[in-house]
């Protein structure tokens, strides 16, 4: 049985006449054959032996891959260091039309990525000031959709009321079904914690207390506004984005429409609408299912819940919860939007837009909730 012969390893015969440096390469010259440094082949100091040229010539290559052309492009670029001629004219033609594509664009001096480590503060102030450009371009996008609002009332917004109600629908209706999935899990939550511990006190009965006040202050607004940054704040940012990449954005603004006024305005409106009717109704679906807890695990029927409840909170407790819901809207509006606005031209851009959307509108809700606590705690609401 014969096999098949192993095929022969690169080859370089150097020889030399007068100034010029001639490289026979024979051999297979395939990356898997180990491709020789062209510098190990001619030697590091070409001007010591007084060469003032290198010629190449790949007659007796047997076949030959991409570890050639690094071979050749290595010689480029050290005869380049040394200030001496590369003649590659006694290449195969196609040889010689890859190195000259090769060499038809210079590297960028700063196209590697540099090493060198900038100073902490440096890079810290860079940080800062990066921070407040998007400080200041949230808040400019903030009053230009206050202005925006004022055209409104003013009669003079190129407002659509149709786009409004298809926006108004999305955000509202087309929502129930996971607000109602996670405000029923966060009342089965607080009621079964609140069971367990208060189970051990043999204070049972004021589980209503703690699912009451949760809910209506805190976990009803706070989560309805954390699903809709998830949901409707990343729709809006990825919608105005794919309008941006499509170049949409620019033609509004060249038919003299304002994009504020025609696209964010509307939602910002619904949104400012629709949370309080969300936050009302996720009060409704956590209370309800805080009651079924207390029912089938500790024999608080609906009566005794629905008294314990009315004990711990007040009109208060729910106003709060839907100030908190208004302006959870409001940011979840303006993040999603301010993002969109923002985003690039490439198509992961809009990715990008969207996930920013997400984490600003998220982090913005549970910062707003803390300052809307305190002043609550210092006037005692």
């Amino acid at each position: 049985m014969q096999t098949d012969a192993p095929e022969p390893l690169p080859e370089v015969e150097v020889n030399r006449e007068n100034g010029t440096l001639i490289l026979n390469l024979s051999g297979c010259w395939r990356s898997d054959c180990g491709i020789p440094a062209f510098s190990g082949t001619v030697g590091e100091n070409p001007k010591e032996a007084g060469i003032v040229a290198i010629s190449v010539r790949a007659e007796s290559v047997a076949a030959w891959d991409s570890g050639l052309m690094t071979f050749l492009i290595g010689g480029v670029d050290y005869c380049r260091l040394w200030n001496i001629e590369f003649d590659h004219s006694a290449l195969p033609e196609d040889l010689q039309n890859l190195l000259n594509l090769s060499q038809a664009v210079p590297k960028k001096e700063d196209a590697q990525k540099t090493t060198e480590s900038r100073p902490f503060l440096a890079r810290l102030g860079d940080a800062s000031v990066r921070k407040l450009s998007e400080i200041g371009e949230m808040v400019s996008f903030v009053g230009e959709c206050f202005v925006s609002v004022i055209s409104l009332f003013r009669g003079q917004s190129p407002f659509r009321w149709k786009d409004f109600f298809v926006v108004l629908q999305e955000v509202g209706a087309n929502a129930l079904g996971i607000v109602t999935l996670i405000s029923f899990l966060i009342g089965v939550i607080i009621a079964f914690l609140g069971a367990v511990v208060l189970m051990r006190f043999g204070a049972a009965y004021y589980v209503s207390y703690l699912v009451a006040y949760g809910i209506l202050r805190e976990m009803g607004a706070m989560m309805t506004g954390v699903i809709m940054a998830g949901r409707t704040g990343a729709a809006f940012a990825a919608e105005i984005g794919s309008m941006k990449v499509t170049e949409e954005i620019d033609a509004l603004r060249t038919l003299g429409i304002s994009p504020i006024d025609f696209i964010v305005l509307p939602r910002m409106l619904a949104l400012f609408l629709m949370m309080p009717l969300l936050v009302i109704y996720a009060d409704v679906v956590g209370l309800l299912s805080g009651g079924v807890v207390s029912y089938f695990m500790l024999d608080i029927g609906p009566n005794i819940f629905m008294k314990g409840m009315t004990e711990a909170v007040g009109l208060p407790d729910f106003y709060l919860g839907m100030i908190k819901g208004v302006i959870f809207g409001v940011i979840v509006a303006v993040t999603g939007c301010l993002r969109g606005m923002q985003c690039g031209s490439s198509a992961d851009a809009v990715g990008l837009a969207a996930t920013s959307a997400v984490v600003t509108g998220i982090t913005m809700i549970i910062l707003a909730n803390a300052v809307i606590d305190w002043i609550a705690a210092v006037y005692g609401i």
